[in-house]
């Protein structure tokens, strides 16, 4: 929520700043009459298309990190060994979460995502369930299936493992034929 706000913010940042900076462009290039009687005002007038000009720029570039998506940039773990650095992908993670949480009885279709916070690994899944299971004791199993095995295989800590049950599977509905 905070970084949604945060690049509303810098959205009308930048574009309050370049219309002014057109504005102040556009008046003081001369396409506005402006009388200048003195080389003091002269110099200021320079200055301040620099300035525009500048403030121009800059406000294109906040513009655009305020529209632009950050779903191709891929982000990893780093962890330091005595031998060197290991690099684990966060979709690496996923996928080990997604097939360990796949191995709990009951469980149909999953989707997992993981965030990487100070604590350690957050990871969130979201499942479709068989409907013929104790949901808490199946969401326990894979809660605990999941922290276990991420932290076993990639030696990173699991602060915390979220379920969300999304819908149990519908049964095809049987029509009894009769001859």
């Amino acid at each position: 929520m905070a970084k949604i706000i945060d690049r509303l913010l810098l959205f009308i940042y930048s574009l309050s700043i370049g219309i002014l900076s057109v504005l102040a462009i556009l008046l003081l290039s001369g396409k506005v009459p402006v009388e200048l009687n003195d080389q003091n005002e002269q110099n200021l007038y320079i200055t301040i298309v620099i300035v525009a000009v500048i403030l121009f720029l800059l406000s294109i570039r906040f513009f655009y990190l305020s529209v632009r998506s950050e779903r191709g940039h891929h982000h990893s773990v780093h962890q330091r060994t005595e031998f060197g650095d290991i690099q684990i992908s966060l979709e690496t993670i996923e996928n080990m979460c997604l097939k360990s949480a796949e191995r709990t009885k009951g469980v149909r279709d999953v989707k997992t995502r993981v965030r990487v916070i100070e604590s350690g690994l957050e990871i969130m899944i979201r499942a479709i369930v068989d409907g013929e299971s104790s949901i808490p004791e199946l969401t326990e199993n894979m809660q605990k299936t999941v922290h276990d095995q991420v932290e076993e295989i990639t030696g990173i800590p699991v602060s915390s493992v979220s379920v969300f049950i999304a819908n149990i599977v519908q049964s095809p509905a049987f029509k009894s034929r009769v001859e």
